[in-house]
């Protein structure tokens, strides 16, 4: 994907999160669905953690991270590379762990995460 059509989405999903009226979009119907929806995301001091769903095999190999910088603007998005085999017939999520040296980026400066955010509803919602 080019970097500059994956900045210029960014920031139309940042407007459009600005204006408030927006529709809320399923990940499925968002303007980059190749791009995974998370549960949650914290920044700590050494690492930056995601949450996303999981039938129980999701791991960490099977996501790939993108960083754009461009002037003082960091962005980082997240994308699954291979989807979870294992059946289980209650949906769940795991914790992601990436180190800021791991992402290439110093954890003092702001980032820009494009990824959607997705509620959890719990096991077998």
């Amino acid at each position: 994907m080019n970097r500059r059509l994956l900045m210029i989405a960014g920031l139309g999903l940042l407007a459009g999160c600005a204006t408030g009226g927006a529709p809320v979009l399923h990940p499925a119907q968002a303007a980059h669905p190749e791009l995974e929806a998370l549960y949650a995301a914290r920044a700590g001091r050494e690492a930056l953690v995601i949450e996303v769903a999981s039938n129980g095999c999701t791991a960490k190999p099977d996501f790939a991270f993108y960083v754009e910088r461009a002037g003082e603007a960091t962005t980082l998005s997240f994308a699954r590379k291979r989807l979870d085999p294992c059946r289980s017939f209650a949906m769940g999520k795991t914790e992601l762990s990436f180190t800021w040296a791991e992402l290439g980026l110093d954890p003092r400066r702001p980032v820009v995460l494009l990824n959607p955010l997705a509620a959890w509803t719990g096991p077998g919602s």
